[in-house]
């Protein structure tokens, strides 16, 4: 039976893929056979084979390329790599972690918004995804999270730490809350230890929590004694000593979930929110409403910012949704810089210093001198100044009635929270979308107080409910990976193809490159 010249003209390319590295012999014995398949096949035909053998050879690289994960658990889970010993103190945590599932929940969503970012920047260093899961050690993801020894944030960075990796701290601002300047900051600590401990990674997490001094002096004392300089075998302090299995413990639920009766909450594996520049000192609550969120919500997502507005001499970067990106830039390019500040104007009264003004108004007297370029903390009976308005400001005698009265809205029910087992004021917060200032000020609390189980706390909600939180359609940033097509990718969010290639302009292309960024529409929570 004679093979028609398609197929023989597909075998010549086929065949041509496996010679490249065949003798001489072999480069003849496939010279003789290719003039007749040349000359009976169209170049129609030799163009559909070539076309066959680089469908085939693409099936053959999605054999080869990595999974393509939906979740970021999962991504990370896929990327494990630290060896986790079944010793006393990992299976002692593990154990705990096990127990408490309303625990990993708790974790999962408060992660949310912060870890498909942590994820990628840990993977741009090339460090273990495990150090992906250590602010779950350090603060259960707690922005807000406050040690009694003075660390903050998600990454729980004692003060001259912070200021060691140029986290700025002040009155408005302070970096160790912010995650993506926290997460930075953590990751360059981490790579350093790393290096100066010899690239032993348990040891660098071991110093990240007790010092590098500490973990120096500990292997220095074992090396006299001729003793390992392994974590496990380092003199450290009883913290530390449960720090690492700690990490460890949560990485093995993670990688055996099954094994252990656990679940961890997905999270889409895709970039939600985006950092703009806003070139400016803002007021927050102005950003909140341009970006079409609620202040909690903005709060939320930059839990660095102390004050109503950010600090004069920045950062000028804000966290916001990705999907509600575009509008505000639209409307902050419409909007000038002397309106990107609320202010009212205050005649300055006998017995009036900046500081007293400041006092009255909520504010700093930085803030004031700024907004009325002041040059020095002089002022005069009679004098006009700028004061910015803050939420501390809205009882003050200072402003007008009406502006009080409308700040001021009684469309507010009061409600009692009972508080449960792991409950901290974040926590509140996020369910009642209020802001921890508020809910702290509302039962005379400091924020970081601990709260005690069955404690009853006091909660003012407004009776109209953003209508930004009440949609779960946002507009998330998905990096193409190798395998990926657009009929898989509208398969894995509920999408068509046709809806990517029009939010995408990609009408004509035809291939789909690794690592490019699509915008896509999509249902969260459904997703």
């Amino acid at each position: 039976m004679n093979k028609s010249p398609l197929v023989l003209a597909l075998a010549l390319v086929l065949s041509g893929c496996q010679t490249l590295t065949s003798t001489q012999s072999d480069d003849a014995i496939v010279n003789q056979a290719e003039q007749p398949q040349l000359n009976g096949a169209s170049p129609h035909d030799i163009s559909e084979a070539l076309m066959i053998n680089a469908q085939y050879q693409q099936v053959n690289d999605l054999d080869d390329a990595p999974p393509v994960f939906d979740d970021v658990w999962e991504r990370i889970r896929y990327q494990l790599s630290i060896e986790v010993p079944q010793n006393r103190p990992v299976v002692t945590e593990r154990n705990y972690y096990a127990k408490h599932q309303a625990y990993l929940d708790r974790i999962s969503k408060r992660a949310e918004p912060y870890l498909h970012f942590i994820v990628e920047e840990v993977e741009k260093r090339e460090m273990p995804v495990e150090i992906a899961l250590l602010p779950i050690v350090e603060s259960a993801f707690d922005p807000f999270g406050y040690s009694y020894r003075s660390a903050s944030g998600i990454w729980q960075f004692m003060p001259q730490t912070g200021e060691r990796f140029d986290l700025k701290q002040n009155w408005w601002y302070d970096g160790r809350r912010d995650i993506v300047q926290s997460t930075r900051a953590a990751l360059d600590y981490l790579s350093y230890l790393h290096k100066i401990l010899e690239g032993d990674w348990l040891n660098a997490i071991a110093a990240y929590n007790s010092g590098e001094g500490r973990l120096l002096r500990a292997i220095k004392k074992n090396r006299k004694k001729h003793l390992p300089t392994d974590f496990w075998s380092l003199d450290l302090p009883s913290e530390t000593t449960t720090y690492v299995p700690k990490l460890l413990a949560l990485a093995d639920l993670l990688k055996r979930q099954d094994d252990f009766g656990v679940k961890w909450n997905p999270i889409i594996n895709a970039q939600v929110v985006e950092a703009v520049d806003v070139g400016s000192q803002i007021d927050l609550a102005l950003a909140a409403e341009m970006a079409d969120i609620s202040l909690t919500e903005l709060y939320r997502l930059n839990p660095g910012f102390n004050r109503w507005a950010t600090d004069p001499n920045g950062p000028h970067f804000l966290l916001l949704p990705t999907d509600k990106v575009e509008q505000f830039q639209l409307l902050l390019a419409k909007t000038a810089m002397k309106d990107r500040l609320r202010w009212q104007q205050y005649i300055v009264a006998s017995g009036d210093s900046l500081s007293v003004i400041a006092k009255k108004f909520a504010t700093s007297t930085s803030a004031i001198k700024s907004l009325n370029k002041l040059k020095s903390n002089t002022i005069r009976i009679g004098q006009q100044l700028l004061v910015p308005l803050s939420d501390g400001a809205i009882n003050s005698e200072h402003l007008p009635k009406q502006m009080r009265m409308a700040v001021n809205n009684n469309s507010q029910k009061k409600l009692s929270h009972t508080v449960k087992n792991g409950d901290t004021l974040w926590d509140i917060s996020r369910e009642y979308d209020v802001t921890i200032n508020e809910l702290a000020s509302w039962n005379k609390l400091k924020k970081n107080s601990v709260l005690r189980l069955g404690q009853k706390l006091t909660v003012y909600q407004s009776a109209k409910k953003p209508q930004a939180l009440a949609s779960t359609n946002r507009t998330i940033t998905y990096k193409v990976r190798r395998g990926d097509s657009l009929a898989r990718i509208a398969a894995k969010f509920n999408l068509t193809v046709n809806d990517i290639i029009k939010w995408n302009d990609l009408s004509g292309q035809k291939y789909l490159q690794p690592g490019q960024k699509l915008k896509l529409k999509v249902d969260v929570k459904s997703t």
